[in-house]
């Protein structure tokens, strides 16, 4: 498998450049074990149809100058039924509602998600939501109630990458969310500082966008998540509490001072927020969907996420089952539902591969430094490996 994925990252990155070429390091390279089955790419992408774009704006360096940088930021979209306007049944869930998810009001109400996701950072919400309409409206991606007459309500999620992002200088512009959305694409998805992840921080390393996916019973689960919560304390591998191993090294720098490794840092405050989207071709109805997103709390919480007061933990679940189902013209649709007695397998592979994205985000995450010289280490690969293998929880298969 390791030389499978070492293929695909070369054949990738053989042609032009692209924010597209995935980590040929992952969470399960680093022998971390994991359970359940994934599938091909092991990623949202594997829910056929689901397709993944990102921008990363990375330039600068030095002291913040509001305006100019250092910018550390992007913005992910991700289109459930690629550049077809098709909506899904969905639903969402907070853990902790710290946070922002535009749209979700008429997708509790009508059950659908007419638009694109998009995710990126707090302060860029605003354009990034004006950009999707414009794209809807260039690609005709919208279902008319009359000629040249509809409505959207984008779905537009944040976390805060204000620590090593100049996040008030508005680097995020109208033209990156629509190119974002114009190289969506199925197949592998980048991970680690890429995208909307670009700025994140996780668990007390650095943070940002992974993806996973399960497949069972013949359907498949996918999710993606911006990771940008907890603290070092929190971190918790495959049930070894690696993160209270590791609180006196690798210390973060936050405007010339070091976080972790000193009895004045604070070492146990929950931080910053996650953001997950589950996709999946299971026909699953939005009541169904509503409980689907819930169990991403429980891959949260395998990781250590408690969902604190600060952390803005929302997350959305979809469906592409059920093709047709949103249908201004007629007066009936029939739909296909599993049914609640078959669903426990989905919940299982929900909260797998959300612990699996999270931790595929910090494996591919590297050290980054940001506004004022602020710097935040990569999760150390070797360091975990023996901490895993000091608890017998190594995979050396």
């Amino acid at each position: 498998m390791r030389l499978i994925r070492l293929f695909l990252f070369l054949l990738l990155v053989s042609g032009k450049p692209t924010s597209q070429a995935q980590s040929p390091v992952r969470a399960r390279d680093l022998g971390i074990p994991l359970d359940g089955k994934p599938g091909v790419y092991n990623a949202i992408t594997d829910v056929k149809g689901v397709e993944v774009g990102m921008v990363t704006l990375s330039s600068g360096s030095g002291k913040l100058a509001v305006g100019k940088g250092p910018v550390r930021t992007g913005v992910t979209a991700i289109l459930p039924r690629g550049k077809t306007c098709d909506p899904v049944f969905a639903n969402w869930h907070a853990l902790n509602g710290n946070g922002e998810m535009t749209g979700t009001t008429w997708v509790t109400e009508s059950g659908f998600l007419e638009t694109p996701i998009l995710i990126t950072n707090t302060h860029s919400v605003g354009v990034v939501r004006d950009a999707t309409i414009a794209w809807e409206a260039a690609h005709k991606y919208y279902k008319e109630l009359a000629p040249d007459i509809w409505f959207s309500y984008p779905l537009v999620a944040e976390t805060y990458d204000g620590a090593l992002n100049d996040i008030n200088g508005f680097h995020v512009t109208k033209e990156h969310a629509m190119q974002a959305l114009d190289g969506a694409k199925s197949g592998p998805v980048a991970e680690g500082a890429v995208g909307g992840g670009t700025g994140m921080i996780c668990l007390g390393f650095k943070g940002g966008t992974g993806t996973a996916s399960r497949v069972v019973n013949g359907y498949t689960v996918g999710v993606l998540v911006q990771a940008n919560f907890g603290s070092r304390a929190q971190l918790t591998i495959a049930g070894v509490p690696v993160g209270q191993a590791l609180l006196d090294t690798l210390p973060w720098r936050m405007n010339g001072e070091p976080v972790y490794g000193k009895p004045k840092a604070k070492t146990s405050d929950e931080r910053g927020s996650i953001i997950a989207i589950v996709a999946t071709d299971a026909p699953l109805l939005p009541h169904q969907l509503k409980r689907i997103a819930q169990r991403v709390s429980l891959g949260i919480g395998k990781m250590g996420g408690v969902g604190g007061n600060s952390s803005g933990d929302i997350f959305l679940a979809f469906s592409t089952a059920n093709p047709g189902a949103f249908d201004r013209k007629a007066t009936t649709k029939p739909v296909e539902m599993l049914t609640n007695d078959k669903i426990d397998p989905l919940f299982t592979a929900t909260a797998q591969a959300t612990e699996e994205a999270i931790l595929n985000a910090l494996v591919a995450a590297k050290d980054m430094t940001g506004i004022n010289d602020n710097f935040v280490p990569a999760l150390p690969h070797e360091t975990i490996r023996k901490l895993l293998k000091q608890h017998n929880r190594l995979n050396t298969k």
